[in-house]
């Protein structure tokens, strides 16, 4: 390959709307009241089980998240509804997720000093797209006047940067020139609100990357890709079983098990060592050692994760710069996550400054890209 690919530009858009832990854990706990004492007689009877009430001291401490923005906040803190109130759109209108995925895509394009019409692929990857077709990257593609094509690609907590692979690909191949990679993570819809162990982790957001040859960038931060690495390994730790094939079965299309719901200590105790494993070996392909990084782009799902992950690479924990947590401010985020600490801390990094963006999550997935800056 004569010329080398890398990322342009990057967009970091959030809704108007967020919700504090204490707003979050009052509606809760209200709930909790109502439930417990409309199965009071149950509970005693050892029918059911009593639901527990949560703190807003108790998501800090198990998270790190602090507040989580929120595409449409009414309904959701609401003890007879706990789910945000969407209005539907018809068929002709921009559907929610795609009005996301545009905004992202617009602030990505400005910091990549380019048009809309200057693109000519759209990947939108994230943990949930809002219906299965038409994808949501070519109404996107459509609303933006895009010529080319696009499609869509869904990889849970890795989507973002299983995406970037695929940009990377497509380059490298010759396929397109310029292409767009944008993450919607409209996931508030998809959160149980009345579950304590999972109603605080999820935040919307939209994220979008510019991906193009090195000889045709020209934003003021330009990062050469030096390669990408990706794993999968199946587990359960972390499901949802949301889908169509409800209808078929005749059992709850809603119920707990269709929404986000995880074994967290699983989880934690197996993708940590993984996803420290992963990012060693591929920062070894490229003979850099893990004190060579200049910053660590992670995905933000836990900072508990975060700090264990670093300090197993590094040997001993690093500091906010040099592993940025956005978590306090957006919490999880599904795939945007690392996405948004790359968007948010990448311009004081000098040239040949190396870094680390690496997402990892449900599958188990894990994706990865080490970068530098020209």
């Amino acid at each position: 390959m004569s010329q080398q690919v890398v990322i342009s530009g990057v967009g970091v858009w959030h809704p108007k709307e967020s919700i504090s832990n204490e707003e979050l854990v009052d509606s809760y706990n209200a709930y909790v009241d109502k439930f417990n004492q409309e199965n009071k007689a149950d509970i005693e009877a050892g029918n059911v089980q009593s639901m527990p009430y949560s703190s807003a001291e108790f998501i800090e401490k198990a998270s790190g998240i602090k507040s989580r923005y929120i595409y449409r906040k009414e309904g959701a803190l609401d003890v007879d509804r706990m789910k945000p109130l969407i209005a539907p759109r018809g068929d002709e209108e921009l559907s929610h997720q795609a009005e996301i995925a545009v905004e992202a895509a617009k602030l990505a394009l400005s910091s990549a000093n380019l048009q809309a019409s200057d693109i000519d692929a759209v990947i939108v990857s994230c943990a949930y797209t809002q219906r299965a077709y038409p994808a949501i990257a070519i109404e996107v593609q459509e609303a933006l006047k895009i010529e080319g094509f696009g499609f869509d690609m869904l990889v849970a907590c890795s989507a973002a940067t299983f995406g970037m692979h695929r940009a990377y690909e497509m380059l490298y191949a010759g396929n397109a020139k310029r292409v767009l990679v944008i993450n919607p993570e409209l996931v508030s819809p998809q959160i149980n609100y009345t579950d304590r162990d999972s109603h605080f982790i999820f935040g919307d957001v939209a994220t979008a990357t510019v991906m193009e040859l090195s000889d045709t960038a020209k934003s003021d931060h330009v990062y050469n890709v030096l390669s990408t690495k990706a794993l999968t390994k199946f587990s359960n730790n972390i499901r949802s079983n949301f889908g169509y094939m409800t209808r078929a079965e005749d059992v709850d299309p809603y119920g707990p098990d269709k929404l986000f719901h995880q074994a967290g200590r699983k989880v934690f105790k197996e993708v940590c060592p993984l996803a420290a494993a992963h990012i060693e070996a591929h920062l070894a392909s490229h003979d850099i050692a893990p004190e060579g990084v200049k910053r660590w782009w992670l995905h933000q799902a836990n900072i508990n994760m975060n700090t264990l992950i670093c300090k197993r690479l590094l040997g001993r924990d690093a500091s906010q710069e040099e592993a940025p947590i956005v978590l306090d401010e957006f919490a999880n985020t599904a795939s945007a996550g690392s996405v948004i600490a790359f968007g948010l801390n990448h311009q004081d990094l000098v040239s040949g400054d190396v870094g680390v963006l690496c997402s990892f999550g449900a599958g188990y997935s894990i994706g990865s890209l080490v970068i530098q800056k020209r």
